[in-house]
């Protein structure tokens, strides 16, 4: 009797134990599915490329199905800019607030440039010595001299913030060891970002009617560069004084002067030529939301910071309009 008592008590601990164990499994199992979902439905982590990558792409048309446009503050006032083309995008969206002829190849003039900064941050040492040669020594119309030496860092520097066109050939020639060769890196990286409608045939915008763009693409560009701690650096610096290797010193100032005069703007890059017009590729955060917009063709050298202040404005009430609408 006492046997049996002992056999059942044995065999109730087993049961409990069991109980308990497979009770821990499933707790286990319970907790790493939802560590799956919490990462995205057990789909594996997207890499920080693929997350920017992703973040370009997010382009949204639907806006208009949100928010009056036409009745938001500053809306009248876009009838009268006189730009070709441009696109207006909220960062964080995608949304597009405000576009005309934003898939139209337009020259883009010094734009260009944004992409020769990013190719040479992405494949060159900033560390490097450059030599100005008379090879660079093309246009003639900025600050470089041949026999000029510079940092590879502050050279690219000095093109972004001045626009300065021989130091675009100088380092074209640097990173791709041959100026055909780096306009074939530049292509590439435009494949490689989808933008569908550009092209390039120089490391600066001077007029070629090869060298080409959209809107729509240079926002996605404008973006994809942003998100480069280094390259936003760069284009949110409005003055600079940058040394040669010989130990002079360059003053160099920005010619965006909407880093001036526009409240929240952090970039991004001037344009001109008669062949493209009046250019510019801006970027501004106000309250935590940044708007990206590229407007090409614009009548005057003036006229390109006026209008793109006035359609930035526009946007930011735009976003302002829908977070109340949201809220209620």
């Amino acid at each position: 009797m006492i046997t049996n008592i002992f056999c059942i008590v044995l065999a109730y601990s087993y049961l409990c134990s069991m109980k308990k164990m497979i009770s821990f499994l499933t707790c286990g199992m319970f907790l790493l599915l939802m560590s799956c979902f919490a990462c995205g439905s057990g789909e594996p982590q997207l890499s920080p490329e693929e997350q920017r990558l992703q973040k370009i792409a997010r382009i949204d048309s639907t806006l208009q199905d949100l928010v009056p446009l036409d009745s938001v503050e500053g809306y009248d006032l876009l009838a009268n800019l006189t730009a070709e083309a441009w696109m207006l995008v909220d960062d964080s969206t995608g949304f597009i607030i405000s576009q005309k002829n934003a898939d139209k190849k337009c020259f883009i003039a010094s734009i260009t440039k944004m992409m020769t900064c990013l190719v040479a941050l992405e494949n060159g040492n900033m560390d490097d010595t450059l030599f100005i040669t008379k090879e660079d020594y093309v246009t003639r119309d900025a600050t470089v001299r041949p026999g000029d030496s510079y940092q590879l860092g502050n050279l690219i520097r000095e093109m972004m913030l001045m626009s300065d066109n021989d130091a675009a050939y100088a380092i074209a020639r640097h990173i791709g060891g041959d100026t055909l060769i780096f306009y074939d890196m530049m292509n590439q990286k435009a494949e490689y970002l989808g933008m569908d409608s550009t092209h390039f045939a120089n490391p600066n915008g001077m007029p070629n009617d090869s060298n080409y763009s959209s809107a729509c693409d240079l926002v996605r560009l404008s973006r994809y560069c942003m998100w480069d701690s280094v390259f936003a650096e760069i284009v949110g610096t409005a003055e600079a004084d940058l040394p040669l290797v010989d130990g002079r010193h360059q003053p160099c100032y920005n010619t965006n002067q909407l880093l001036s005069s526009y409240e929240g703007c952090i970039g991004i890059k001037t344009g001109f030529t008669r062949q493209a017009g009046n250019c510019l590729a801006s970027a501004a955060t106000r309250d935590g939301r940044t708007l990206y917009l590229v407007l090409l063709g614009s009548r005057s050298y003036s006229s390109r910071f006026q209008e793109s202040a006035i359609l930035l404005d526009y946007g930011f009430n735009v976003m302002k309009t829908l977070e109340v609408k949201s809220e209620k």
